[in-house]
């Protein structure tokens, strides 16, 4: 098409040449406006792929947070709890010492509260005796009784075994040759037992 000056055409003419030119000009704006809203989406859609992920990192770290106090919380109970344990059975070792001096302590009462024994005990031997008892008594120590009760591995340390001189003995103790002891109800000595099979 040959272009009329402005001055030729005719007012229909001109005014469908700036038709022409405006839908030209709203074509470039709107090519223009389609880079710049794909610019804006797709800003959008990173800062929303950002906060979601962001989100996340702070559900993680909180839960991590979480693991790490109730660990730590654990680890001061257990702490205590080790402590208390161990101030309470401190004197294990002191006891475990004694004890074999006990043993022939409780012996020699034996002997002599027997009969047929010309040793006695004396009023002040048979003091000491009392007090020692006394004394491992308030520290927490208890000898088991063992003799005519059922073997149990536990407590118990089976020296040997012998025929029952009952049914009703079977799988019980029948003597018990070296006594054991509990400190706070926690096994510091195991009984030695002859069983009966």
């Amino acid at each position: 098409m040959i272009k009329k000056d402005t001055a030729e055409q005719t007012p229909e003419e001109q005014e469908g040449q700036e038709q022409t030119q405006n839908d030209a000009t709203d074509e470039n704006t709107a090519a223009e406006e389609k880079p710049k809203s794909k610019k804006k989406l797709s800003k959008s859609k990173q800062l929303e792929e950002d906060l979601e992920k962001s989100k996340l990192e702070v559900v993680e770290a909180k839960d991590k947070y979480l693991r790490l106090f109730a660990e730590f919380d654990n680890y001061k109970k257990r702490s205590i709890k080790e402590k208390l344990e161990f101030m309470r059975t401190a004197s294990q070792d002191t006891i475990n010492a004694i004890l074999p001096v006990i043993d022939d302590f409780d012996r020699a009462k034996k002997s002599a509260d027997d009969d047929s024994s010309v040793e006695q005990f004396s009023e002040g031997v048979t003091m000491v005796y009392n007090k020692l008892h006394s004394v491992l008594k308030n520290l927490g120590v208890e000898a088991m009784e063992s003799t005519g009760e059922v073997f149990d591995p536990e407590l118990h340390a089976a020296v040997t075994e012998i025929s029952a001189p009952s049914e009703d003995m079977k799988g019980k103790i029948i003597d018990t040759i070296e006594k054991g002891y509990l400190l706070k109800e926690k096994i510091i000595r195991h009984a030695k037992v002859v069983v009966g099979k």
